[in-house]
């Protein structure tokens, strides 16, 4: 039976782990050509071996130019065109107001926000009519996390940067919105709290759990396909409803 992206082409930045990988895992398994990028290719070794399909790992870091250039080059030759964009690559780093030097502040709004501006723009040419673009967001655009303020405050930049694109591009029909996840079971959770705490964290969700990788990759997936074709602009929380109480 065709998946619900039978013959689309995707790309996941970040897409070696975590949150990236759930999603390109499960758009493999719908039929999508799949691109991921990362830094580590070790990670993107494992990646490419648990993901399956059809799918083709670039190394690269989307806060360098010259890693853009290259990484859309390789999609242009291999595929020359995208019908669903994932910005998922992104940085996180805990420092409390006070101790936030200039190298944090770069680290963090290179990735999150230089990043993903300059992976969209380069992305434009080769965007299809009507695609889909997510930009993955988080729960701390909206919520105060303590020592996060500069790690909330480039997230709050990707909610922004949606509702302009989304008017910007409306004569291409090209669909942008914000996918947001709260605690979610990935390597990077550990910045946020020990395995001690989890249980804790568990039991402020509404939902009684933490979240996992595929979640996001099914909710990506509904905002990836036509089942999402009159949603725009949106931010959609996959957080067991933890940020709306």
């Amino acid at each position: 039976m065709p998946g619900k992206l039978k013959d689309k082409v995707a790309l996941v930045t970040g897409g070696s782990a975590g949150i990236g990988l759930g999603i390109a895992k499960r758009f493999a398994e719908e039929g999508a050509r799949v691109f991921i990028t990362g830094r580590r290719p070790t990670e993107l070794t494992k990646a490419v071996t648990h993901i399956g399909g059809k799918v083709g790992a670039i190394q690269g870091d989307v806060s360098d130019p010259a890693d853009l250039d290259r990484i859309f080059m390789h999609i242009r030759t291999e595929a020359g065109r995208i019908d669903v964009l994932v910005a998922n690559a992104g940085s996180y780093e805990l420092v409390a107001l006070g101790e936030i030097t200039e190298q944090h502040f770069d680290k963090s709004f290179n990735t999150n926000v230089r990043g993903l501006l300059f992976t969209m723009q380069m992305a434009l040419p080769l965007l299809s009519q009507g695609a889909s673009v997510i930009l993955i967001g988080s729960i701390a655009s909206i919520k105060g996390f303590s020592s996060a303020s500069v790690y909330s405050a480039s997230k709050a930049a990707v909610r922004s940067f949606a509702r302009t694109w989304t008017v910007e591009l409306k004569d291409r029909g090209i669909r942008v919105n914000v996918l947001s996840p709260g605690y979610t079971a990935t390597p990077g959770l550990s910045h946020f709290m020990t395995d001690d705490e989890r249980p804790a964290a568990a039991a402020t969700v509404p939902l009684g759990r933490i979240g996992t990788p595929d979640d996001h990759g099914k909710a990506a997936l509904f905002l990836a396909s036509d089942d999402s074709a009159y949603v725009a602009g949106i931010e959609l929380f996959v957080d067991g409803g933890v940020s709306q109480i």
